[in-house]
């Protein structure tokens, strides 16, 4: 008897799933309406010195701190504020050079801790562009005013005149940047270079005429009663809005070459102007009369006192301009930020819609400028003073900027770690820069004056009820952050644009 082996009848294979396709390239980018890959580098540029607004930081800020500090130290705090920013920036380039933003620093935050996080730093960046935009405006009206004074026309600062040239500034501001967005970079290119060749002659004039006492910087305040800590917090504040370039990634016509350059060049040449006005500006300050320095515009003061009325008016006219390129920089900034945040539908779609012929977010733009200028309008017929306004305004969006890199620093080790391109040395940097901030920031709360404190605790406490309101949103309706983390993604028409696919 035979008995045969029979093998086992495999069985069918049973059928996966369908996998679904995610395609490589997008059909069309998520930031679609905005003018793509068209700015130069130079246009690029232009946007974060502007936002820095040397010219015109470079007459107010070092002021402070050589009141605060005196002259020698003043050197010092500059010289530690432009290596903290220069941290700051190698932080935030690695991130520049791999993701096209339209909404700044707080979309790479989303790429790395997801929409609860993304949206605090959201809120912290609003916050410091909406405010030195406000300061921007202000200023501009001070100085336009002060420009009578200067030249003996009159002897106070009108609020009307102020009104009228802050109500107008905006118009003009609005009319250039909804023209498109090349108009407003040629626009605020010419006004921020006419400014800092001015700023900078005058700075030259005046460490000429004050040659004779060039290394008695430590004398330029006498009783110096505020710490070199303090003065880093101040002098850190004239460098922020150097980031702004990566709010026009999508447009730049090389995002990944020029927006990275523009984060390291832009402090530089800012730390080189603030540099020459804190030296010319101790040397000339340590033979100034008392009534010069107590002034509410010492740099003013001191031109007129030295019998030179011209100096004085170009003085202003230079520190206008300047301030006018700042409020238009910081508001092309915000308004992108909105724009992205529109997108995302965190706030109302319109704010993520374009201009069909000039392809500008016109309805962003136009609600943006009328809120910053109604900031200046409501702080003088309160009855504000305009020096005291600027200067506050200007803390907060220091706060608001240094807050907002606080997260950008933590967020560029996460995000390259899921790129799989984590080198050492930049999450020792990134951790490293972000904790000093904290630091300068605690500092900055604990040893300001009560004036300041105030401003330091409304800037904390907004960002804690943001905080909690994200927590609670995001417990009840997860689905409102879905579309969070949007940027220029790489679409169909930019590969076949490509030379080799032509």
């Amino acid at each position: 008897m035979t008995s045969t082996s029979s093998s086992p009848v495999p069985s069918p294979p049973v059928p996966s799933p369908p996998v679904p396709s995610v395609p490589l390239i997008a059909d069309e980018s998520p930031v679609r309406g905005l003018t793509r890959r068209q700015l130069p580098f130079v246009a690029v540029v232009a946007q974060s010195v502007a936002a820095i607004a040397p010219a015109g930081t470079s007459a107010v800020t070092p002021l402070f701190v050589i009141v605060a500090a005196g002259g020698a130290r003043s050197i010092a705090a500059f010289l530690t504020a432009l290596v903290v920013i220069m941290f700051v920036a190698l932080c935030i380039r690695p991130m520049a050079q791999r993701v096209a933003v339209v909404g700044g620093l707080y979309s790479y935050v989303a790429q790395a801790y997801g929409a609860r996080t993304a949206m605090v730093t959201a809120w912290s960046a609003v916050v410091g562009y909406t405010a030195v935009s406000v300061a921007g405006l202000m200023a501009v009206g001070l100085y336009t005013n002060h420009i009578a004074i200067s030249a003996g026309v009159t002897q106070r600062v009108s609020q009307v005149a102020m009104s009228a040239i802050v109500v107008l500034a905006a118009v003009v501001m609005a009319f250039v940047m909804i023209r498109g967005v090349k108009v407003s970079a040629v626009v605020i290119l010419c006004i921020e270079l006419l400014a800092v060749v001015v700023m900078v002659a005058l700075m030259l004039w005046l460490g000429y005429t004050h040659r004779d006492q060039p290394w008695r910087l430590s004398d330029a305040h006498p009783n110096p009663d505020g710490s070199l800590a303090l003065s880093v917090v101040v002098a850190v504040s004239a460098f922020v809005g150097f980031e702004s370039s990566t709010t026009l990634s999508a447009e730049a016509r090389r995002p990944f070459r020029s927006v990275p350059r523009a984060l390291l060049w832009t402090p530089l040449l800012a730390g080189v102007i603030y540099l020459l006005a804190v030296s010319s500006q101790s040397a000339a300050m340590a033979g100034a009369s008392e009534s010069v320095r107590e002034s509410s515009t010492p740099l003013a003061a001191l031109f007129l006192s030295d019998g030179s009325p011209v100096a004085a008016v170009i003085l202003d006219v230079g520190i206008a301009t300047s301030f006018l390129a700042c409020a238009m920089a910081s508001v092309n900034a915000l308004v992108r930020v909105l724009f992205t945040l529109g997108r995302e539908h965190i706030i109302p779609k319109q704010f993520g819609a374009t201009h069909r012929r000039l392809h500008t977010p016109a309805f962003a733009t136009a609600i943006a400028t009328s809120v910053v200028a109604l900031g200046p309008l409501m702080f003088l017929w309160f009855g504000g003073d305009p020096e005291e306004g600027v200067r506050d305004f200007l803390t907060l969006s220091a706060l608001g900027y240094m807050g907002s890199y606080v997260a950008a620093c933590l967020a560029a080790p996460r995000l390259l770690r899921r790129m799989g391109e984590l080198t050492r040395p930049l999450l020792v940097a990134s951790w490293g820069t972000a904790s000093g901030l904290v630091i300068l920031l605690g500092l900055g709360a604990t040893m300001s004056d009560s004036g300041d404190r105030v401003t330091f605790l409304c800037f904390f406490g907004s960002v804690a009820v943001v905080a909690i309101a994200v927590v609670v949103i995001y417990a009840q309706w997860p689905a409102r952050f879905a579309r969070v983390g949007v940027f220029d993604e790489t679409n169909r028409d930019d590969v076949l644009a490509l030379p080799g696919l032509r």
